[in-house]
């Protein structure tokens, strides 16, 4: 069974930085593609960037040149670095695993505000 645990959201200001982590326990964490999405109060989740088994990425138009998605196999972690961060981005960010199933984490509150 696979669980996914998100840490590193908070409060930071605009233009600020935050760093994510889940941390992925189960077995054969390299097969999985990785996965960031995002909901907005009131707001549809959506994909903030994923990452493929193979380490090719991707990424939402409104994160491009300012989020960066990566993961570290040895230590089964996916990260989500967010540079620049907006008001827009105040988010519940939840992680994904999906290979033959998907699985999701609880989420990490992310708020940006002055």
């Amino acid at each position: 069974q696979v669980q996914l645990v998100e840490s590193g959201g908070g409060l930071v200001q605009p233009g600020g930085s935050l760093r994510l982590s889940c941390a992925f326990s189960g077995s054969m964490f390299s097969i999985y593609a990785m996965g960031w999405y995002r909901q907005a109060p009131g707001k549809q989740r959506e994909l903030v960037a994923g990452i493929t088994s193979g380490g090719t990425t991707n990424y939402a138009d409104s994160v491009k040149g300012r989020f960066t998605i990566s993961r570290d196999n040895a230590k089964n972690t996916v990260y989500l670095q967010m540079n620049s961060l907006k008001p827009e981005d105040t988010a519940v960010y939840y992680c994904n695993a999906a290979a033959l199933k998907n699985y999701w984490g609880q989420g990490t509150q992310v708020t940006v505000s002055s």
